[in-house]
């Protein structure tokens, strides 16, 4: 059984953005530059964005953190938007979800330039992926591809198992999964809260990639040997014993599940990490465009 470490390829990514920032430096070029809008002060929210911040200094990005308080209204929420989308110092932004359930999420992300949009979740990006246009891909499922396509495993012609829909995991990764690319050639099968016997599923799948969000859902009765985990779910369990006073737990019953497996994510280190690496790298993307639109 192979660990999927996400902490260590994430760091080998950030290692080769920064050498790219350190020549554009060296060049007297313009670095990247990412800012986040964060609505609100959600904790899980607040760390995510932190974490972001954080690893802008490590690379040498430039980051802006726009703080906004929860009684932001819609229309001030979009104005804002609409600052950052004329800003030409500004490369690429992200607004940080959930968003107050007062605001519209959807007219929201509609709002952001889609050049701008290095989340990957404006319709004009969704579609140009799901036409395997370049673009900018979702960050989770971008680092999903990336972490299988680092550690050599096998897509083509496997069966494939997305446990959730989500437009932010299950369905991009569904789509990437089964692209003409070199990870990809899978046949997928997407289920979620409706599907039937899930578990024949599951039993059958080559590769599970669960998006769920319900701690220790994945038996080791559900799979068969040989399979490949990779494990989205991100949970904060309440556990007195922890110095916080929670532990984080993912999708997977790993301590089991782990003992089947060719291949597996842990929670945390998995995914996780990679999600922020691959942010960085559409930001690099967006900043590349930026240029090219300029010249």
């Amino acid at each position: 059984m192979v660990i999927l470490d996400g902490k260590k390829i994430s760091n080998q990514i950030k290692d080769e953005i920064a050498a790219e920032v350190k020549e554009m430096k060296s060049n007297g070029e313009k670095v990247p530059h990412l800012a986040a809008v964060l609505v609100g002060e959600d904790g899980a929210s607040l760390t995510y964005v932190g974490s972001k911040v954080r690893a802008c200094e490590r690379i040498g990005f430039e980051s802006t953190l726009v703080k906004l308080p929860d009684t932001t209204t819609e229309d001030e929420l979009l104005a804002k938007i609409a600052d950052l989308n004329a800003d030409d110092d500004i490369d690429g932004f992200i607004v940080q979800l959930p968003l107050p359930k007062h605001i519209d999420e959807q007219k929201v992300l509609l709002a952001v330039d889609p050049d701008k949009d290095v989340d990957g979740f404006h319709p004009a990006n969704f579609g140009k992926m799901a036409l395997e246009m370049q673009t900018f891909i979702p960050a989770t499922p971008f680092g999903i591809m990336e972490l299988l396509k680092r550690y050599e495993v096998e897509t083509s012609g496997k069966h494939a198992v997305v446990i959730g829909r989500s437009h932010i995991v299950g369905r991009p990764i569904s789509i990437l999964l089964s692209t003409k690319d070199k990870v990809g050639n899978a046949t997928v099968t997407l289920t979620h809260s409706r599907t039937k016997d899930l578990e024949a599923f599951t039993k059958d799948a080559d590769i599970i990639i669960s998006a769920l969000g319900v701690p220790n859902f994945l038996k080791a009765d559900m799979v068969k040997d040989g399979v490949v985990v990779v494990d989205v779910g991100i949970t904060r369990v309440p556990d007195e014993t922890a110095k916080r006073g929670y532990r984080i737990v993912g999708d997977v019953d790993f301590e089991n599940v782990s003992k089947k497996a060719s291949y597996i994510t842990p929670v945390p280190g998995g995914v996780g990490p990679m999600t922020i690496a691959m942010l960085l790298k559409n930001t690099l993307l967006a900043r590349q465009r930026g240029m090219a639109k300029k010249a």
